[in-house]
C-alpha cells in the first residue's frame, strides 16, 4: 500500500493480481483483498467492484487509486472520464524506436474476430490516445515512458502492437520466439509477462481537492530485465 486516508486507498498493484472477482478467478483478486482490509467497502459501485473507478491488467503492475465511499468514487469518476488524471506508464518494446516520441491516435474496439483481443480496426472503436517518449534504447529494443489520455482495455498494448512495436513478453499482442540471447529469455521467462508497469498516478483528491501525485517504483522483475538489456547493448 502506498497511501490511505478516510476516502482512498492507492496501492502498487503486483504483476499476476486480477483487479476484481470474474469466471474463472472468484477469489484472490485485488477487491478481496481490499474488503479483508476495509470491510465498508462493500456497498460502492455494487459487491463484485466495491470502490474500483479504474483497472489494470492482471499481469500489469503499478499505481491504482480505489474509492472508500460513494463521494470519493463519483468524483474520482468523474476526473477520469473528464481525463483530469494524469498517468504514466513505463515499459519494453521490440524494436528500435527511432523518433524521440510521439502520439498514437486510433480509436480501438473488439477485434472483428478474435473476442478475447481489442484492435484498432473495429468497427465500433472509441476514441484512444496515447502519447510516448524513448528512455532508452537496447538496438532491438526500447525503454519507454507512456501517457495515455485515455483508458480503453489494452490500449498500451493493443497501440504498441499497431505501430510495430509490441511489449516484450505480451502474449496476446505480442511477438513469439524471436528472442534469441539465452540471458533474455532466462529474465523473460523470470518476469513472465508483458513488460509494462504503471509508474505514476496524479489527481484531485476526491474531497480535498488538492493535486496529489503517487509513484510506484518499477518492479524487481522489469529491473533485472532492463539490466540484461543494458548488458546486451
Amino acid at each position: 500500500m502506498l497511501y490511505e486516508d478516510g476516502s482512498i486507498i492507492v496501492i502498487d498493484k503486483p504483476s499476476g493480481m486480477v483487479v476484481h472477482p470474474a469466471p474463472g478467478n472468484p477469489s484472490g483478486t485485488l477487491v478481496n483483498a481490499l474488503l479483508y482490509h476495509c470491510k465498508d467497502l462493500s456497498g460502492i459501485n455494487g459487491t463484485l467492484r466495491p470502490g474500483i473507478v479504474h483497472r489494470l491488467d492482471k499481469e500489469t503492475s503499478g499505481v491504482m487509486v480505489v474509492a472508500k465511499d460513494d463521494e470519493a468514487y463519483h468524483q474520482l469518476i468523474r476526473q477520469f472520464k473528464n481525463r483530469w488524471v494524469e498517468k504514466v506508464y513505463v515499459a519494453i518494446a521490440y524494436g528500435n524506436i527511432k523518433q524521440n516520441d510521439g502520439l498514437i491516435d486510433a480509436p480501438i474496439g473488439r477485434h472483428p474476430d478474435q473476442r478475447k483481443k481489442m484492435s484498432i480496426r473495429s468497427k465500433r472503436g472509441r476514441v484512444a490516445l496515447t502519447r510516448w517518449k524513448v528512455l532508452e534504447r537496447f538496438g532491438s529494443f526500447t525503454f519507454l515512458e507512456i501517457y495515455p489520455k485515455t483508458g480503453r482495455t489494452h490500449q498500451i498494448r493493443v497501440h504498441l502492437s499497431a505501430m510495430g512495436h509490441p511489449l516484450l513478453g505480451d502474449p496476446l499482442y505480442g511477438r513469439k520466439g524471436i528472442v534469441q540471447d539465452p540471458k533474455l529469455r532466462e529474465c523473460m521467462k523470470r518476469m513472465n509477462r508483458q513488460a509494462l508497469h504503471a509508474l505514476q498516478l496524479e489527481f484531485n483528491h476526491p474531497h480535498t481537492g488538492e493535486r496529489i501525485q503517487f509513484v510506484a517504483p518499477i518492479p524487481q522483475d522489469m529491473k533485472e530485465t532492463l539490466d540484461c538489456l543494458r548488458s546486451m547493448v
